[in-house]
C-alpha cells in the first residue's frame, strides 16, 4: 500500500485555499441574507442560504459605505465577490464587493402572510392585551434552562426584587420540536396557574433561530394565555410574531425582568425617596433647635428658671405667714371666750355659791328643793346639804318673808 502524503493542517488550508481562489474569480452568488450583524469595526458580516445550504460572507466599511439600502435578516440578496479561505477558523466564505436587493426573502413573505391571517383574527387585538400586575408574587420564565436569557433575567429580578419567586418552565428555544413545546409550557402555567405574569423568549440569533416563536402554534398559545405574557424575543431590532400577541413586547429578556418587577423597584425608590426627604426634615429641625439652644448655658438656663421661681417662691411665704397669723388670731380669740365662758360658769356654779356659806335645803318627804318658808310646815324634816356633808333637821316654825324680820331662826337639828 503507498504512503499517502503527510501535511500538516496549515499546509492542507493553504492548498485548500489555492484550489478554491485559482478556480473561483468573480462569482455572484443569490440567497437570503441572515444573521446580519455590523461589528464594531464597521464590517458587516453575514450569511446567505437557500433551501438547502448556507455560505458566510462579509463586506468591509470601505465597500459597505456604498450600499444605498440598510442589509436586514430575510432579505433575498445579490452579491458579487471572490471566494476565501479563512484560515484560522477552517472556513470559507464570500469576500463581497458590490450587494443589491432581488427581491423579498420567503421567510420574511412567509411571516408577513401568516401575521396578516392572525391579525385578521383578532389576535393581536390591543383589546384582547391584559395590564401586567404591579406587584406579582411569581415570576414565570419560559425559555432554555440553559441559556443567557434566562440568567439575565434571575440576574435582574435578584437585583431589584429579590422577594419575587422565579419558576422556570424548561424548553428548546430552536428547532423543530421547539415551538410546540414552548407552546405546551404556556399552557401547563395557565392549567396549574403557576406564576402571575410569563415572560416567554430567548437571546438574540439568526432570523432561522427565532422562527418557533412566530409559528402559530406559539402564537395562538400567547394569545389564549389567562397569565398576562411579556415577549422577549432576541435583540432589539429583533422581532418574532409572538410580540404581537403577548401582552406586552420587551426588546430583550433583561429588558423583559425590568418591566416586571417595576412596580417593586418604584416602590423602592420612593420608599427611599421618602425615607431620604424624612431624614433630611429630621436634620434640619435639629439643626433649628440646636442654634435655638446655643443661647442657652447651663448657668443661664438656672438663672432664668430662678427669676421665674423667685416671685411664685415669694407669693408662697406671704400666703404662708398670712394663714399662720389668722390661725393664731383664731386660736387667740377662741381662747379669751372660753376664758369668759369658763368664768360665766364657774361664777353661776352652785358648788360656788355653796362655798360661799350657801345650803340646799331638801323636804324629806317630797324630795323637793325648798325655794321658801311657805314650803314647808312645823314639824316637816329637812335635809340640809351644805358644801360637805348632809345635815337632818326638823322645822319647829316657817315664816314668810317679812315676819319676824330680824329675829334668829331655832331649829332643831340632828345629825
Amino acid at each position: 500500500m503507498a504512503e499517502l502524503a503527510k501535511f500538516t493542517v496549515s499546509q492542507l488550508t493553504e492548498l485548500i485555499r489555492a484550489q478554491l481562489e485559482g478556480v473561483f474569480g468573480q462569482v455572484t452568488v443569490e440567497g437570503e441574507l441572515s444573521n446580519c450583524r455590523p461589528s464594531s469595526t464597521g464590517h458587516l458580516y453575514f450569511t446567505l442560504k437557500d433551501a438547502g445550504a448556507a455560505i458566510s460572507g462579509v463586506m468591509f466599511k470601505n465597500r459597505l459605505r456604498f450600499l444605498s439600502f440598510e442589509p436586514r435578516d430575510g432579505m433575498l440578496l445579490r452579491v458579487r465577490g471572490s471566494i476565501s479561505v479563512y484560515a484560522q477558523r477552517g472556513t470559507y466564505q464570500i469576500i463581497c464587493e458590490e450587494m443589491e436587493q432581488a427581491g423579498t426573502g420567503d421567510i420574511l413573505a412567509m411571516l408577513e402572510k401568516r401575521k396578516r391571517l392572525l391579525a385578521e383574527e383578532g389576535l393581536f387585538d390591543e383589546g384582547r392585551k391584559k395590564p401586567l400586575p404591579r406587584f406579582p408574587g411569581i415570576v414565570g420564565v419560559v425559555s432554555s434552562p440553559t441559556g443567557a436569557a434566562v440568567r439575565d433575567i434571575l440576574n435582574i429580578l435578584e437585583r431589584r426584587a429579590a422577594g419575587i419567586r422565579v419558576v422556570i418552565l424548561p424548553c428548546p428555544v430552536q428547532g423543530t420540536e421547539a415551538a410546540a413545546a414552548i407552546a405546551r409550557r404556556i399552557e401547563q402555567a395557565n392549567e396549574w396557574k403557576l406564576a402571575d405574569v410569563l415572560i416567554v423568549g430567548r437571546g438574540g440569533g439568526s432570523l432561522e433561530d427565532l422562527l418557533p416563536f412566530s409559528e402559530e402554534v406559539v402564537v395562538r398559545s400567547v394569545a389564549a394565555s389567562k397569565i398576562p405574557v411579556v415577549s422577549a424575543v432576541g435583540h432589539e431590532i429583533d422581532w418574532a410574531l409572538s410580540d404581537f400577541a403577548a401582552d406586552l413586547r420587551a426588546p430583550t429578556p433583561s429588558a423583559a425582568a425590568e418591566l416586571v418587577s417595576e412596580g417593586r423597584w418604584e416602590v423602592r425608590g420612593m420608599v427611599a425617596s421618602m425615607a431620604e426627604t424624612l431624614r433630611e426634615f429630621m436634620d434640619t429641625r435639629l439643626e433649628r433647635i440646636r442654634l435655638l439652644l446655643r443661647p442657652f448655658s447651663e448657668e443661664d438656663l438656672e438663672y432664668r428658671f430662678r427669676s421665674i421661681l423667685q416671685p411664685v417662691l415669694v407669693r408662697f411665704d406671704d400666703a404662708k405667714e398670712g394663714l399662720l397669723y389668722a390661725i393664731s388670731d383664731r386660736i387667740r380669740n377662741a381662747r379669751n371666750r372660753l376664758s369668759l365662758v369658763s368664768a360665766a360658769m364657774e361664777a353661776g356654779s352652785p358648788l360656788a355659791v355653796m362655798e360661799r356659806g350657801f345650803s340646799v335645803v331638801i323636804h324629806e318627804k317630797t324630795g323637793k328643793v325648798l325655794r321658801s318658808a311657805d314650803q314647808a310646815s312645823k314639824g316637816d324634816r329637812l335635809v340640809i346639804r351644805p358644801l360637805k356633808g348632809i345635815i337632818n333637821a326638823v322645822t319647829e316654825s316657817a315664816e314668810k318673808d317679812g315676819e319676824d324680820e330680824g329675829k334668829p331662826v331655832n331649829n332643831r337639828s340632828r345629825g
